[in-house]
C-alpha cells in the first residue's frame, strides 16, 4: 500500500492564503503545484466557514484535476462529495475513521492520527489508509501540545506498527531531516511550512522531490 503514496505531499493550510486576490492566487498555486508533479495534497482550514472551504476546494479541484491529483480535505467528511475530493483526514474531535468510512464508502482515502510517543491504542484496527505520526520537529502551522518525536521517534513508531501500515510523518519536517525521516521508517513526509513558507512552493516541491529520490 505504501508504494501507492508519493514520498512527499503538501499540506496547504488556509493561513498561507491571502485575503485579497485569494481565488486567483489559489488557482495559480494549484496549477503550478500540479505542473510541478504534486499527486496528493491536503487542504486544511480549521477556522473558515463552509462557504469559504467550498470556494477554496472548488478552485483547487479545478486547478488540480482528478485523477492526476488526489485531494484530501482535513476534518470535513460532510463536504467531500460536494467538492469531489478523494479523501479526508480525521483526528481528535473529528469523525472517527469508521464513521468516515461508513459515510464515504470504500473508494475514498481516509487518514487519521496514528500517534506521537506511541501509537494510539487500537488505531491500527481502524479502516484508515494511512496514519500520521509526529510532530517530528517544531511546527508553526498546527497547534499542538505534543513534544517533537524526532527521527528516533519515527523509528520507534515504525517498529511498533510493523511493516504494513502507511505512516505519514508530519510536523516540523524540513529538507534537512526529510531523508532521515523516510529512512527511519516513514512512508511519506507531509509538509506545510517547508513548502508554503517559500516564495515559490512549486519550485521548492521539485527541490524536495529531487533530494528525496
Amino acid at each position: 500500500m505504501g508504494d501507492l503514496f508519493p514520498k512527499i505531499y503538501p499540506i496547504l493550510d488556509s493561513s498561507f492564503l491571502p485575503v485579497e486576490g485569494r481565488a486567483e492566487f489559489l488557482g495559480r498555486l494549484g496549477s503550478n503545484l500540479a505542473l510541478a508533479g504534486v499527486t496528493l495534497l491536503e487542504y486544511r482550514n480549521k477556522t473558515g466557514t463552509d462557504a469559504e472551504i467550498l470556494a477554496d476546494g472548488a478552485i483547487l479541484r479545478a486547478a488540480m484535476p482528478a485523477p492526476y491529483v488526489k485531494l484530501i480535505l482535513d476534518d470535513r467528511v460532510d463536504l467531500i462529495d460536494l467538492l469531489g475530493f478523494d479523501g479526508v483526514h480525521v483526528d481528535g474531535g473529528d469523525a472517527s475513521p469508521s464513521q468516515a468510512r461508513r459515510i464515504l464508502g470504500p473508494g475514498r482515502m481516509i487518514g487519521t492520527f496514528g500517534g506521537s510517543e506511541a501509537l494510539v491504542p487500537g488505531v491500527l484496527d481502524e479502516p484508515a489508509d494511512y496514519f500520521s505520526i509526529g510532530p517530528v520537529g517544531r511546527t508553526q502551522t498546527k497547534q499542538t501540545a505534543k513534544a517533537p518525536i524526532g527521527v528516533d521517534g519515527v523509528r520507534r513508531l515504525r517498529a511498533e506498527a510493523g511493516s504494513g501500515p502507511v505512516l505519514v510523518a508530519a510536523g516540523g519536517v524540513t529538507r534537512v531531516n526529510a531523508a532521515a525521516v523516510l529512512e527511519a521508517g516513514a512512508n511519506v513526509v507531509a509538509v506545510a511550512q517547508g513548502l508554503f513558507g517559500c516564495a515559490d512552493p512549486a519550485e521548492e516541491f521539485q527541490r524536495w522531490v529531487k533530494e528525496l529520490k
